[in-house]
């Protein structure tokens, strides 16, 4: 429970490089940088804009690490946001950035495929990988002046906006292949919610299976959790009460016997 530095800061340190970590950035903070006489910027996952006087301080401009096939997935949540849609590949983008959210021209794109057991965790630290190799190689493009920056197409634009808690709770309502993928998107955090007998369990891990009820009803509750859903249903083999540890769904049903029809949700 105590403040920790980055893996960044601890290299930066044993380099002997200098390391600011400014709460914000204004005219001060400006000026530093401009003392600094950087050939360019690098951002990644900042999480907030950065005010235009940065963006021109580099003669090479600022350059951002971005996790997805812009302009798809523009915004603060790419990799859960195809996730959930089901996307099939994402990647990096290396882009220069400009005024707006996302929208600046792309110097370099990394493609790889999602798999199907991929979750927001996993298809993180591959992109991450990615990231690091993608903006290494940018930057040496750039130091060539052979790094051609293209603007971003107006078609196929999408905004990958936070996740919401009203979002994390699985609506039974819903095909058992899009609560699969929500279960997906949310590990490991915030982590997919339902409602069980008044108590709120994460459900951890779940695949499609076959079966049919009313919605959110419990169909079978042995080595798997078995619920309906709006169209065939999710078996849950991982889950969690609130207050306790994940547990594979046989250890969780030995503690609390489920019969065939109690609801979730």
């Amino acid at each position: 429970m105590r403040p920790a530095a980055s893996a960044v800061k601890r290299l930066a340190f044993l380099r002997g490089l200098p390391v600011a970590q400014p709460e914000r950035l204004g005219a001060a903070e400006a000026e530093e940088w401009r003392a600094a006489r950087p050939d360019a910027a690098v951002v990644a996952a900042y999480g907030v804009l950065l005010p235009p006087p940065f963006l021109d301080l580099a003669p090479c401009g600022a350059l951002n690490i971005h996790a997805s096939l812009l302009p798809r997935w523009r915004g603060a949540a790419p990799i859960q946001r195809a996730l959930l849609a089901g996307d099939r590949e994402t990647g990096i983008s290396i882009m220069r950035m400009d005024a707006g959210l996302d929208t600046g021209p792309v110097l370099t794109t990394h493609r790889i495929s999602i798999s199907a057991a991929d979750d927001a965790g996993s298809l993180h630290d591959k992109l991450a990988r990615l990231g690091a190799d993608a903006i290494v190689e940018a930057l040496a493009l750039v130091e060539k002046g052979k790094a051609g920056a293209v603007p971003q197409p107006a078609e196929g634009a999408t905004y990958a906006r936070k996740i919401s808690r009203e979002e994390s709770l699985l609506d039974w309502s819903q095909p058992a292949p899009v609560l699969e993928r929500v279960v997906r998107a949310l590990r490991p955090a915030p982590g997919a919610v339902t409602m069980l007998q008044g108590e709120r369990i994460k459900v951890w891990r779940a695949h499609v299976a076959s079966g049919a009820g009313s919605p959110g009803s419990v169909l079978a509750a042995q080595d798997v959790l078995l619920v309906a859903c709006g169209e065939g249903a999710l078996a849950i083999t991982e889950l969690q009460r609130a207050g306790g540890k994940s547990l594979a769904a046989i250890e969780f049903l030995r503690g609390k016997a489920l019969p065939r029809g109690a609801r979730l949700g």
